[in-house]
């Protein structure tokens, strides 16, 4: 694994929301026993103790336990019964916060990216997708992301990113334009600037 890999003290460093920011532009890398993918980060959201959206506000549970982790670590849930979404513990350990990665630019393997998002989810058995995906559908929502990306919670949570399989490489796109917003999905806090990508990126959700 490269040098430029994020060590703890850069997400320590950063409070929620400017680590949000600060994470847009690095890549993700999994290495997985069917290849390596990655992709630049250019969308995230902020999640925060006091913020009525975030799965640590007024409860701990074994669920988010992860989240009150050193800054740095893994958290990874499901929502719908199967996607899974991918965050970074961010803050002081004890906190409860994170950011949730939305969206990637893929650089590595995309056919492998490809060949993972083929599968359609659901609640009984997938079902194969007939139509092939466009690149910038492939990593487009936390759930297409880790899906592409091959994120489990069953290997991937509550793991530190900085010894791999999982990790995020130092920032790879300079001079960034980030804009801000709402964000997306949710039905409390939605009025909080808490949403963070590059403009005019085409891998970058729609509102």
């Amino acid at each position: 694994m490269p040098d430029s890999i994020l060590p703890l003290s850069f997400y320590a460093a950063y409070d929620t929301r400017s680590l949000a920011e600060k994470l847009l532009g690095c890549e993700l890398v999994h290495e997985s026993p069917d290849g390596v993918t990655s992709g630049i980060i250019v969308e995230t959201e902020a999640y925060l103790s006091d913020d009525p959206a975030c799965h640590a506000y007024n409860r701990r549970t074994a669920r988010t336990e992860p989240m009150y982790g050193i800054a740095g670590t893994s958290y990874v849930y499901l929502i719908y019964g199967m996607y899974e979404c991918f965050n970074v513990v961010s803050n002081h350990e004890g906190i409860g916060e994170a950011v949730l990665i939305r969206a990637l630019q893929p650089v590595k393997g995309i056919e492998l990216m490809e060949l993972r998002r083929s599968l359609i989810p659901g609640k009984t058995a997938p079902k194969i997708r007939t139509k092939q995906l466009k690149v910038n559908e492939l990593c487009k929502g936390p759930g297409n992301l880790a899906r592409a990306m091959g994120i489990e919670r069953s290997l991937h949570n509550n793991i530190l990113l900085t010894g791999g399989p999982l990790y995020i490489h130092d920032r790879e796109v300079q001079d960034l334009e980030i804009g801000s917003s709402v964000r997306i999905g949710i039905n409390v806090g939605k009025e909080l600037l808490y949403r963070f990508y590059i403009k005019d990126n085409p891998f970058v959700s729609k509102l």
